[in-house]
Parts: C-alpha cells; sequence; structure tokens
C-alpha cells in the first residue's frame, strides 16, 4: 500500500491546480505517494491543458458536474494509499508539508483526520482553519455578524473557535475539506463524504462522523498552506450564502434530529433571509441592476428637462404625452446598448467609458433627430441637456457605488497593478515573458532578490517592508525556484499591508493569485494576451454577428440572387441569432485558444464545412494568429470578402 493518495476536484481553475501539482509533487518527493485529480466537466480545457505537464499524475475526467462529495468518493475509489488527502486545487503546499502531517498521526494515534493552517493570498489567516459543529446560536451569530465583530469571542464565535489561538495545535469538532487527511481505514469503517451534499457541508459531516466513531480532529499549526480562492463561487454572494446555510440545513436534520432541526431550520431560514437584504441589493446592482437604475436615471433626466424647458423655455409648445412615451424610453434603450458596448458594466469602472458612451450615444441621438419627420421632433435642447443630466447623475450614483465598495473604480485596479517579482534574473525573465504574452509587463518595477547581497535587484525578499517603503508596489509575484514553496510561504505571511501576493513556478505557463478571501482568484497566463479573450471584443464580434444576421434575414429575396446555398444561409442566420455559431471563427479545433462557437466562415477565409488543405499546424499557427490580434474590422472583411460563400 502506498504511504499516501492525495484527490484533487477541479472544476474551471485550470492555472490554479497547475501551481498546486507543482506544489503536492514537491510535497511527495522521497514518499510512496499517490496524486489523483477528479475533473468535475470543466469547461475551460483544464484536462488537455494539465495532462501533458504531469504525466504522472492520474486523471479522472468526469462527463458531469457531480458535485465535490461525488467526485472525491470517485477518486477515492481509485485511490491505495494508506492516508488520504482531499486537497482544494487551489492551495499551495510547502515541501514539508506532507511528512510533518504524517508524523503528526504516527504521534498522536488516536487522530482520525487533521487539517492544516491556511492562508489567504495575501498572508491572512483563514477562519475556516478551525471550526466547531453548527448550532442554531452558532449560526445566527455567524449569519448576524456577531461573530465577526467578536472574532475572539467564545460565545459569538464558536464556529470559527475564535478563542483558540491559530498558531498553536488544537483538538477541533470540523476540518475544512480544502485540506483534510484522513486514515483510509477509518474511510472504509465511516464511510467517506456523504454524496446528499452537492458543495458545502460534506466536510462538516464527515468530521462528525470521525468524532462519532471515537477519533479525534486535529488543527495543526506547525504547517501552513496557503488557499487562494479559486473557485467560482464567492463567499459573499447569495448562492454562497444559500448553499452554505442549507448545506447547515441538512447537516442538522440528518445528525440532530426532533425538534431541535426543527427549531434550527426555522431560525436559519430567517436569518438566511435578513442576510438576503443585506447582500442582495449589492450582489443585484453588480450583476443586472445597474443597467436599471442607469434607464431609470437617464428617463428620469430626460422628464425633468423636458418639464422644465417645457414650463420655463418653450411655454408655447405642448408635447404629446404619446410621442414622449415612445421617444425618451428609445433614447435610454439606445443609451444603454452604446454603454454596454463601450464596457460601462464590465468588472472595473472607467469613468472614460461613461463619457465615451455617453458622447457617442448623444451625437448619434442628434444625428438621427435630425433625420426624423417633423411631427416625430420635439426639441434638441431637450435631448442635449437630458443627456448632460443624465451623465452627471449616473457619474454620482458610480461615485457612491464605489464609496460603498459595491463598485472597483479603475483607478484601485491600477493602484494593485504596481507589480514586483521575487527571482532570480533566468526566473526574473521568464515571467516577464509570460506578463509580456499576456499584455502585462508594462507594470513590473522590477527584481527582488531571493537572497541578500545581489546588486543587481531593487532590494532583497527578507527587506520587503523597507522596500515597500521606497517603491509604492502593491502585488508581488514569487517564483518557484531558487525559493521553495516553504520560503514563499513564510514570505507572504510577512507582506506589507495591502500588498497581495501571486506564485509562478519556474517553467510552468501561468501565474496564480487572490486579493482577497471573499473573491474568486486571478490567473495571468498566455491566454491574456488574446485580444478575443478581451471583454469588449467579444461583444463588439457577437454584435457584428447579430447585425449581419439580421440583415440578412431582412434582405433575404436579394440574397436568393447573390448567395450560394441561400437556404443554408438563411439557417446560419438564425443559427448565429440563438448563439449556436458565429460567422467567423476557428479553422482547427485548438482548444488552448479562447472559445468560439462553430463557425461559418474559418479565419482563413475557407467555409467551416469544406476541406480544408492546408496542414493542422498552419491552421493551429493561424488561428492562433487570429485570436492573438483580433480586430473586429478584419471579420467584417472576411465577411465581405466572403460574401457569397455565406451559406456554408
Amino acid at each position: 500500500m502506498l504511504q499516501l493518495s492525495v484527490i484533487i476536484v477541479n472544476f474551471n481553475v485550470k492555472h490554479f491546480l497547475e501551481q498546486c501539482l507543482h506544489s503536492v509533487l514537491k510535497a511527495a518527493e522521497g514518499m510512496a505517494t499517490e496524486v489523483i485529480v477528479v475533473d468535475n466537466n470543466s469547461s475551460d480545457n483544464s484536462i488537455d491543458y494539465l495532462v501533458p505537464k504531469f504525466p504522472t499524475v492520474k486523471f479522472i475526467a468526469n462527463k458531469e458536474n457531480l458535485g465535490f462529495a461525488k467526485a472525491c468518493n470517485a477518486g477515492l475509489k481509485a485511490s491505495s494509499g494508506h492516508y488520504i488527502l482531499f486537497l482544494n486545487p487551489d492551495t499551495i503546499v510547502p515541501e514539508d508539508c506532507f511528512q510533518k502531517c504524517i508524523s503528526f498521526f504516527e504521534q498522536h494515534t488516536q487522530t482520525g483526520a487533521m487539517g492544516v493552517k491556511m492562508l489567504d493570498g495575501s498572508g491572512r489567516f483563514l477562519k475556516e482553519s478551525k471550526r466547531a459543529f453548527p448550532s442554531p446560536l452558532t449560526s445566527l451569530y455567524k449569519l448576524f455578524g456577531l461573530a465577526k465583530l467578536f472574532p475572539r469571542s467564545k460565545t459569538f464565535s464558536t464556529y470559527h473557535l475564535g478563542h483558540l489561538a491559530e498558531n498553536k495545535n488544537h483538538e477541533v469538532d470540523v476540518l475544512a475539506g480544502a485540506f483534510m487527511m484522513v486514515k483510509k481505514e477509518i474511510l472504509e469503517k465511516i464511510g467517506s463524504f456523504d454524496e446528499t451534499f452537492f458543495m458545502y457541508g460534506e466536510d462538516i459531516d464527515l468530521s462528525y462522523r470521525i468524532q462519532k466513531a471515537g477519533y479525534k480532529n486535529y488543527y495543526f499549526a506547525d504547517c501552513s498552506i496557503i488557499h487562494f480562492k479559486g473557485e467560482s463561487t464567492r463567499k459573499g454572494s447569495m448562492n454562497y450564502v444559500r448553499m452554505f446555510y442549507n448545506a447547515m440545513s441538512v447537516f442538522v436534520r440528518k445528525h440532530y434530529g426532533g425538534g431541535r432541526a426543527g427549531i434550527f431550520n426555522l431560525l436559519i431560514h430567517i436569518a438566511i433571509w435578513f442576510r438576503a437584504a443585506l447582500t442582495a441589493v449589492g450582489n443585484f446592482i453588480r450583476r443586472i441592476g445597474l443597467p436599471l437604475i442607469d434607464a431609470g436615471l437617464i428617463l428620469l433626466s430626460f422628464w425633468l428637462i423636458k418639464n422644465l424647458w417645457n414650463q420655463y423655455v418653450r411655454t408655447d409648445i405642448e408635447y404629446e404625452s404619446r410621442l414622449l412615451w415612445i421617444a425618451i424610453p428609445g433614447y435610454t434603450a439606445f443609451y444603454l446598448i452604446t454603454a454596454y458596448y463601450a464596457g460601462l458594466y464590465d468588472k472595473w469602472y472607467k469613468w472614460g467609458e461613461l463619457v465615451r458612451s455617453s458622447a457617442i450615444a448623444t451625437i448619434v441621438l442628434l444625428a438621427a433627430y435630425s433625420l426624423l419627420p417633423e411631427y416625430y421632433r420635439f426639441s434638441r435642447a431637450i435631448v442635449l441637456f437630458g443627456a448632460m443630466l443624465a451623465f452627471i447623475l449616473i457619474s454620482l450614483l458610480r461615485w457612491m457605488l464605489i464609496q460603498s465598495n459595491i463598485l472597483n473604480s479603475d483607478k484601485q485596479k491600477e493602484e494593485k497593478a504596481t507589480t514586483v517579482i521575487t527571482g532570480t534574473p533566468f526566473e526574473y525573465d521568464q515571467v516577464i515573458q509570460l506578463l509580456k504574452d499576456a499584455g502585462l509587463h508594462q507594470r513590473v518595477m522590477g527584481r527582488v532578490a531571493p537572497q541578500e547581497n545581489d546588486s543587481t535587484a531593487i532590494g532583497s525578499r527578507t527587506k520587503l517592508q523597507e522596500l515597500s517603503h521606497i517603491l509604492p508596489f502593491r502585488e508581488i509575484i514569487f517564483c518557484r525556484g531558487t525559493l521553495s514553496f516553504a520560503d514563499i510561504i513564510e514570505s507572504i505571511q510577512q507582506l506589507p499591508a495591502g500588498t497581495v501576493a501571486k506564485i509562478h513556478t519556474v517553467n510552468s505557463g501561468s501565474i496564480v493569485g487572490s486579493d482577497s478571501k471573499d473573491s474568486s482568484g486571478e490567473s495571468v497566463s498566455k491566454e491574456n494576451g488574446y485580444k478575443l479573450a478581451d471583454p469588449y471584443n467579444r461583444r463588439l464580434k457577437r454584435l457584428i454577428d447579430v447585425s449581419v444576421s439580421i440583415l440578412g434575414i431582412i434582405s433575404f429575396p436579394v440574397q436568393l440572387l447573390l448567395i450560394k446555398k441561400p437556404f443554408n444561409f438563411l439557417a446560419n442566420c438564425f443559427l448565429i441569432l440563438l448563439a449556436q455559431k458565429t460567422w467567423i471563427g476557428y479553422a482547427s479545433k485548438d482548444k488552448n485558444l479562447p472559445y468560439l462557437l462553430p463557425a461559418v466562415i474559418a479565419c482563413n477565409g475557407v467555409p467551416a464545412t469544406s476541406g480544408q488543405q492546408l496542414s493542422q499546424e498552419s491552421l493551429q499557427m493561424m488561428d492562433y494568429w487570429y485570436a492573438r490580434d483580433y480586430e473586429p474590422s478584419a471579420d467584417l472583411k472576411l465577411l465581405w470578402y466572403s460574401y457569397r460563400r455565406l451559406g456554408g
């Protein structure tokens, strides 16, 4: 039997998993260890990307997302280690991690399972490293924020055992599924994860059953790992609140039963709705509420200007209500469409995008206004001043949302984008090349030496605090090469306030990190450098697809005479409107490029249904150039050139 089996469940975090596997394989050196990755039908090409890079790792590819518990159990069935480690893909472990944990098991024979000290990407302690079993009161204290107000209270912070020192080993109730090492013989005796839980709660349930079987769960503070938040579910989101507390409800019904479970569930549902009232507003604004609020402000602006204009300037004119009910909402819709394509609703708010979208919309509306029949016009001044008032109100709204941390401003992003790289000159050059491929190298301020006495560097890793007073860096990329993962984890705990860390293993294809324990992490790779991956360009590409399709359908009688296979062309128009195809796309099936729908015309101008005469290598190179250098105008040129062949 092997000494250790490491089981990792992956879902759309291939770059985090890449760095995780590098750290796991280093920690496994000198031990009889197997590493098993169970992929839950990721759509980010995880399997094709990782299998060639890690030939010693066993990959299991599920055809659907089975959830965490089922995927872990699938990995367990394929394992043969004496100890089983369930590990998240967005973690980094030090080289001595596994040896330390197994030594602790051997010295404490009643240990059934153990977890370790977990840190976020800024070196802050993650409270979920040690927890108590949920109860009505502990859950309510957490939901209503009392645990956060009194983090060291034995009463209010019971759930995260805030009264227990984070730097000392403790017997605890619950271990986190992000790092949970268990003896396999115990799992064979009590069973593994309960598959009733899809996500969240399964680690609490297993911890409970381990204790119930007479074993102890330990929080092991002598080993620290980094736990980035690579997953898509944000801890502050309503989806997280619902999934997490529903899992708590399942746990209580299963293990407590009776009236206690009923009271718990009643209180939990009341508390969830209370929490929802606090979080839903922010989430609604971030996702779909912002355009609706903008629409309301634009409507209000035009309505106010119209009334003021009518009351104080042109008192002799009475505008028809019917006309206003059509014109003003029409103007509002046009403003929103322009704002969307200008990037006003992207993750990072840019004031320039608001200026650009407002200016474009106003100019186009004024131009269109002059073309309208006389009986549809009401006043250019209302259009102009209404647009100006809307701009002012929307600017004020954005400022308020940024001040309340509901939105992130582009200035905040730029502040975080000042970067230094810790590594040797060779390692530094590797990271710079990767950042160049991603289009992010401009933000790098210099190289920090792994050790002291390097006169060619701007400073040394051991003096980051002093260096931060000289250089205003907000991000540091640690290279795992000369430095060990253990060195990096130690350094991350000593980062200057407000600084975040990213990690790159030498000769790997990515850099990973996370700004916050509550938000999903960010990865940097060659894929960031593709212009086709830019949300702005993707929106324009979709706009071209939709516009050409609508024009094609409207003018179809003409296309009967001009296009080969006209009925195929009509079918393509409808498929594109339904987001089943794109007019211009890839010539090959290279899965390492930004995702595109199946194409009608390949980027080399040949219909996708026709056989390609070039070699696969040549086609992949053309696809790479297309994705890297994408310009919307290139699609328009290719559509014009291939016009007669749009019937595929």
